[in-house]
């Protein structure tokens, strides 16, 4: 496009308002793809780094079926949110939470 001179400030203007715009698309864009866990896929060996197990640990795990995995051929992936909500199951209750009211559970006498 070619403009005058005279119509170089509303251009200017317009394009102010563009550049304003997508600045905008892109910080909503980045909030919400803070606020969203990364799902990323590891290698076994990565995995064993990511819950401080050994490699044959998490070999047996997978064959008993203990751990969510996906397996492509002979490879073996895991999710990182499937890997923490994993760890996260397996929380024991506190003393407290097990003798509350609201289970019904009388404190040991």
């Amino acid at each position: 496009m070619k403009y005058t001179f005279e119509e170089l400030p509303q251009a200017i203007s317009v394009l102010h308002e563009k550049v304003d715009c997508i600045k905008d698309l892109l910080l909503e864009n980045r909030s919400q793809n803070s606020q969203r866990p990364r799902d990323d896929l590891l290698t076994i060996r990565q995995a064993s780094k990511f819950l401080s197990l050994s490699v044959p640990t998490l070999y047996t795990k997978v064959s008993r079926k203990e751990i969510p995995v996906n397996k492509r051929g002979k490879r073996l992936y895991f999710s990182t949110v499937e890997l923490s909500e994993w760890v996260r199951s397996g929380r024991k209750k506190t003393t407290e939470e097990i003798y509350s009211p609201t289970n019904g559970v009388p404190p040991p006498t």
